[in-house]
């Protein structure tokens, strides 16, 4: 059967499903549950909560679901600023100020942090032991890794490349997710620059899988039962999908957002750091085009995410999706607006049609 798989065993599951995890309010206990209790494994991505709201989220999760869960965290990136110069601030507002203005917003003020510290978050996620913690952006510490197998939390790693899942099989994580180019959102790429590690789904899976011990879930550009039926005959033992689950009800997605997963424009995506300072894969919309030129300038994660961020709240309460970070994968223009157990429920239908189908030929 299908659904018997080296995941599905490892975390308890009923399918080899996993939701991928969204950053930036996208994420919803409601949808990680739903997602759960039909079998997946649903995913909250945690990277922007304080420790206390972390401990508070995993224990609404346990009251919506009684089966596993995963907790996503960001691993921080060598490099990255903690400060900024009040001469160089002026210079990346000065950028917005046009787009700050029209939303009717002042200027920003510089925090006293500009994200959460990642090992205070990482010891509240421990104290409060979901099943499974998964992590993007790089290999966990060795720390949280022994931490993590003390308390009998499962660890999940990304790679986009096969030389990053490697190195997570090489630390112990249990389980590696192969995310190839095609996925929506921020690529965790981290041993080499992004550029230079946009392996596509197809190419990078059966490499994996070749390379490392764990359990490999395949991720990027599966929205349907011909995908998880692909990635199962790469060898992957689950798959994980990201925009497809966040088109449906339950999901943050704002109302443009879900406008634009709909429509015409969801067939096509581009890279992009404009939002973040980190790449990520998104819809194109007129924030993207009127920033585009000045990408190169554009500051490093956590700074432009801080400087963008009451822009993007602004449009999604406004309504302006010109100015949202519209994320989205390859196969974007496959979603479909609909509760998250329904497409669990239709994802398991197609993909035994398509197997199905194949033994017949």
């Amino acid at each position: 059967m299908w659904t018997d798989t080296r995941l599905t065993r490892q975390l308890g599951l009923r399918l080899p499903i996993v939701q991928g995890p969204f950053g930036g309010g996208l994420s919803t206990t409601g949808l990680a549950a739903a997602v759960s209790n039909a079998g997946g494994l649903g995913s909250f991505g945690a990277h922007f909560l304080t420790p206390a709201q972390i401990g508070e989220l995993v224990a609404e999760l346990r009251r919506l679901t009684p089966h596993p869960f995963a907790v996503n965290l960001w691993v921080p990136q060598a490099g990255e600023p903690s400060t900024i110069e009040p001469a160089e601030l002026e210079r990346h507002v000065a950028r917005l100020r046009p787009v700050l203005r029209q939303l009717g917003l002042p200027d920003p003020e510089v925090p006293s942090a500009f994200t959460p510290r990642f090992e205070e978050q990482v010891e509240a996620a421990l104290e409060a032991r979901p099943q499974v913690l998964s992590f993007v952006m790089g290999v966990p510490p060795g720390w949280v890794i022994e931490g993590a197998k003390t308390r009998g939390i499962a660890l999940v790693g990304t790679a986009t490349t096969v030389d990053e899942a490697i190195a997570l099989d090489q630390a112990g994580v249990d389980v590696i997710v192969a995310s190839g180019s095609d996925a929506g959102g921020h690529r965790g790429a981290f041993l080499r620059p992004v550029r230079e590690s946009l392996v596509g789904t197809l190419s990078l899976v059966p490499q994996v899988v070749d390379a490392v011990r764990t359990p490999v879930v395949s991720a990027g550009g599966i929205a349907d039962g011909r995908g998880v039926a692909a990635s199962l005959a790469l060898g992957a033992d689950g798959v994980q999908i990201g925009t497809a689950f966040l088109a449906c009800e339950e999901s943050g997605a704002s109302a443009g957002h879900r406008r634009a997963l709909a429509s015409p424009a969801a067939r096509t995506t581009v890279l992009t750091r404009v939002f973040s300072g980190r790449v990520a894969r998104g819809i194109i919309n007129g924030f993207v085009e009127a920033m585009t030129p000045h990408e190169a300038d554009v500051p490093a994660y956590p700074v432009q995410n801080w400087l963008t961020q009451p822009i993007r709240r602004a449009a999604a309460a406004a309504d302006r999706e010109d100015y949202l970070s519209l994320w989205a994968g390859q196969s974007a223009a496959l979603a479909k607006p609909r509760p998250a157990a329904d497409l669990v429920a239709a994802l398991v239908e197609q993909t035994e049609q398509v197997i199905l189908g194949l033994m017949k030929r």
